[in-house]
Parts: structure tokens; sequence; C-alpha cells
């Protein structure tokens, strides 16, 4: 739901569109995979294309004969499905493009742009919620059913659904916390290996994802354990139960909502300019941290968010104390905060919400 469909029929107006969730084109590549592709073999996007897995290896081979004089546009909404078959028969054969929903740069000069970042918080950033003007608690919870009951069903076996939903919403309640399997395992009465399986399940389907801790030797015990973030958070929101924007301001995890939302708009920044950086956390065991390390070029950015709309010193304890902690020149303090004004201070650059991106990225 990220808007894929939308993406290809705009950049590949002429070519021609095939759903394999449609039953009648679904059994005709099943059935007859070389007359398939020996009808649609120029200029054509096949839409879920994980639904046809046979279909991968008769695609490489009509690629590697030259038979098709435009490329194939595969697009696919189980990313674990989908990547598995690239890598078994598509290997260097693919250019492969990441779809995350809207960022807040892409909504930035639209009409759907909110003048508080709390909007962005219990909406999240799924495109139909703004193009149909849907009620994000509706749409989310459908959403939800549907992943639960459909994509996870195919990726592993959960005999109790109800026990899966139990274990997203308790994700959810830790957002911003390191991931402790343990004890999740021990709450749920399942076992830790299947509570990291469900977690790469969930991380594959680009529902959550795990920030890890920044691995050079400071001399000091550092934190090793990899901190939990969802990519929408909106999603987050609706499992936490959160049922208004007016809840959002007085939320114990507020403040976490927030910080992921900054983080995923990075990763979508990066996702979306094709670039592979790497994000990290670095923690201490005496409590200090900085949220979000940018590594990029020899240079480390050193971000801290927060989401109070007035900037304080002690914003800055934890990127300072790590800043004369790493042995080089070329490390940058950053606060990302709830407010609207950009500052320079002489311990770092303060940066609003929604302009934050180009400082940290450029």
């Amino acid at each position: 739901q990220s808007g894929k469909t939308t993406l290809v029929k705009q950049i590949w107006k002429d070519y021609q569109y095939l759903n394999l969730e449609n039953l009648d084109t679904r059994l005709y590549a099943q059935n007859d995979p070389r007359g398939f592709l020996a009808q649609y073999h120029s200029g054509v996007i096949i839409d879920e294309a994980q639904n046809v897995p046979e279909l991968f290896s008769y695609l490489q081979a009509h690629v590697d004969q030259g038979n098709s004089k435009e490329p194939y546009i595969l697009t696919g909404s189980q990313n674990f499905l989908l990547m598995e078959r690239i890598s078994q028969s598509l290997a260097g054969r693919v250019s492969i493009n990441t779809l995350l929903p809207f960022s807040m740069t892409e909504l930035a000069d639209s009409s759907y742009c909110p003048e508080h970042f709390e909007s962005y918080l219990y909406q999240g950033f799924y495109p139909r919620i703004y193009d149909k003007k849907l009620d994000p608690q509706k749409w989310l919870g459908s959403y939800i059913q549907t992943y639960v009951e459909r994509d996870v069903r195919k990726l592993i076996n959960v005999g109790d659904l109800s026990i899966f939903q139990a274990f997203v919403r308790m994700l959810a309640a830790r957002i911003g916390q390191l991931i402790n399997f343990t004890s999740i395992s021990n709450e749920l009465g399942v076992s830790y290996q299947t509570i990291k399986r469900w977690i790469s399940v969930l991380e594959a389907g680009y529902i959550i994802f795990l920030l890890p801790p920044y691995y050079k030797n400071f001399n000091k015990r550092l934190v090793k354990t990899p901190k939990l973030y969802f990519y929408d958070s909106g999603l987050a929101a609706y499992l936490l139960g959160i049922e208004s924007e007016a809840q959002i301001h007085n939320h114990y995890l507020k403040g976490a909502l927030f910080e992921g939302m900054i983080i995923a708009e990075i990763k979508k920044q990066l996702l979306n300019d094709g670039k592979q950086t790497p994000l990290y956390f670095l923690r201490d065991k005496t409590g200090h941290e900085v949220d979000c390390i940018v590594e990029s070029s020899g240079s480390l950015k050193l971000v801290e968010i927060k989401s109070g709309k007035t900037v304080r010193d002690d914003m800055f304890r934890g990127s300072t104390f790590w800043k004369g902690a790493i042995s080089t020149d070329n490390v940058q303090n950053f606060i990302v905060y709830g407010g609207e004004e950009i500052q320079n201070r002489s311990n770092g650059k303060v940066l609003p919400w929604n302009r934050f991106i180009d400082q940290i990225l450029k």
C-alpha cells in the first residue's frame, strides 16, 4: 500500500499492465508461462509478481535469450517472497528499488501537509489515506487485518492469530526501546526462536525496522542490542489504541513516536535517493546516548530527536558527550525538534521537524 502500482503506471505510461492478483491472468501465467511471456514480451508491468513464483525461471531464460526489447517492470507487496525468487532466478539481471509510503518531503508542498507534526503521528503516511481522504483508524484497522490474515499466513505458520496480533501490539508499545526477545517470548508464552522469526517477517514486510548500535570501539562499554521502530507512525499509533490526534499530545509514547518518524524519514530519503547509507544509534552502559547516527563519506552526523517545541541546552547532552569521545574532527551535532525555528548554536545546529532532511543528508 505504498503506491507502487500508481507510480509504475505513471512512469511507464505506454507499458501494458498485468496484475497477478487477477485470477485469470494468474492462471494463464501459471499454466502456460512460455505462452504468457511470448504474448507479453516487451514493455510490460507485472504487478504482484510473487504470486506466480514459477514464472521467474522462465523470465530468466526469456531475458537471457534477448527476447525482450524493453525491460520488465515487476512489483510485489510481499518483499520476502519476491526477493527470494529474485535471488534464486534473476540475480544480476535486475535493478531493485524499494518504495516506502509517503515521506514528509514528498508531502511538503502539497495540500496534505499539516501544520503540526502530531497530525503525521496520528495519520501516518500511507498514500491511500491521503488520496481518498480516509479515516486513518478504519483504514489502518483493515490494513492490519489484511496483513495478518493474508500475508503473514503465507510466510509463517501462525496457529493462533490472536497471539500474533498481541505480539504486534506489544511491539508498538516498545517503540524506541532496546528489543528484548526473551521478555517478549515470556510474556506471550511463545518460543524465543518464534519471536525472532516473527520479527524478521515484520522487517521483510517493512512494518518495523531494527536500528543497530554503532559498532566502533570507544574504550567504553557500549550497548549492543538494536532498538525497535515502526516505519509508519500512524500504524504504530493505531496499534497503541490511539483513536484521535488529540490523544497524541499527552500520550506517554509521543516522544518515541516522534523519534521513530524522524528516523524513518531519513531512511525513506536514503532509499528514494538510491543510497544504502547505514544508520545507527549509540549508547553506553551509563546512559549517554545519541538517537541516530548517519555515517557517510567519513563524516558522522549525530542526531538528537526531541518532540518538545522549545530547545533546551540539555538536549545536546548526548551528542556533546559522544562528539568529545569520537576521535575524528568530521563530526556534526544536530537537534531535530518539534518546533519551527532553525538555530545555529555553539554546540550544534537546531532543525525543525519539517525542515531537517537536507541538512542531515547533504
